[in-house]
């Protein structure tokens, strides 16, 4: 009985790993490759599969997900012979497992590989200062290589990402002190800007105070001479409204005479034509109150009296 007992427990085993090659689950996002005697058969998905026991063999799984895979810093010479070291990343998806399977030995080897051929290539055509401020277009570039080359493999290339480009250090020194003069140049700047608007300003206000102050004086010299012209015109209204004489307007002419004179500005001053008719109206009015004496008698002799002129209506 023990014999058969072991024969049984060694069918059960068989059966068991036979079983265990025979069903084959594919986790989701992945894929298997099915070879028959050393040949490929046929690539199992995700899911529950059935193989043949000791004829059909699982060769590869692949992760059909999207990988990032870093690559350590490459040196770069640019092209102004300039040794960068540059780190890349790499974003890409296998799309067929049998060309990633049996198309290239390696694909994540062979991608980092055509990375840095390709990085230096385009790398050796700038200098450093383009190297430094054009990120985007290195990354399209190295992407556009990189996926064409990859396409036979089975393998999409989504993205390339610079992740540092560190030039030597004498370099980043002496960039650092052109930094710094730039912030300085455009400090000074902006200082010599402030002050130059600041007296754009100041000159803008005391010109409009010039112009609101030089107003201010017109206006009262305006309002001056509107209140004289009315004293003036009030003057001659009450003349002509008590009905002055000669003798009255003749004092008078001779009351105005040194305020016309006043002033060190007055150098030339013209007297009207009015005022020798009014100097003879008064001495002719002052005659008339002192004695004359006539060719016979003691008796006094009246002054001829003058013919009136018309005084003029002033409106």
């Amino acid at each position: 009985m023990e014999p058969i007992i072991i024969v049984l427990i060694i069918l059960v085993v068989l059966v068991f790993i036979a079983l265990m090659k025979t069903v084959q689950v594919i986790p989701q996002a992945s894929a298997a490759i099915v070879e028959r005697f050393g040949r490929y058969t046929r690539t199992l998905n995700a899911g529950l599969n059935i193989v043949v026991p000791f004829i059909d063999s699982i060769r590869n799984r692949i992760d059909l997900r999207e990988q990032v895979v870093p690559f350590p810093p490459q040196p770069v010479i640019t092209q102004d012979n300039l040794v960068v070291n540059i780190d890349t990343v790499i974003y890409y998806q296998v799309t067929d497992a049998r060309a990633a399977t049996y198309e290239v030995s390696s694909f994540i080897q062979a991608i980092e590989q055509l990375t840095v051929t390709t990085l230096r290539n385009i790398i050796g055509g700038m200098d450093l200062e383009r190297t430094l401020t054009s990120r985007e277009e290195i990354n399209a570039a190295l992407r556009g290589v990189l996926d064409e080359a990859t396409g036979k493999w089975g393998i999409r290339v989504n993205r390339v990402e610079l992740k540092a480009i560190e030039p030597p250090t004498s370099i980043q020194d002496s960039m650092e002190k052109q930094m710094r003069a730039d912030r300085d140049k455009r400090a000074a700047i902006l200082t010599a800007e402030g002050i130059r608007q600041s007296q754009i300003l100041t000159a803008e206000g005391e010109k409009q105070s010039a112009i609101l102050r030089a107003e201010g004086e017109a206006r009262a010299a305006a309002l001056r001479a509107e209140g004289e012209a009315q004293a003036i015109r009030t003057v001659f209204e009450s003349i002509h409204a008590g009905d002055a004489d000669e003798k009255l307007l003749a004092y008078q002419y001779l009351q105005m005479l040194p305020k016309i004179a006043e002033g060190d500005a007055n150098k030339l001053w013209i007297v009207p034509s009015e005022i020798g008719d009014a100097l003879k109206g008064l001495s002719g009015a002052v005659g008339n109150f002192g004695p004359m004496t006539g060719g016979g008698g003691g008796g006094t002799k009246p002054a001829k009296e003058s013919p009136r002129r018309e005084r003029p209506t002033i409106d």
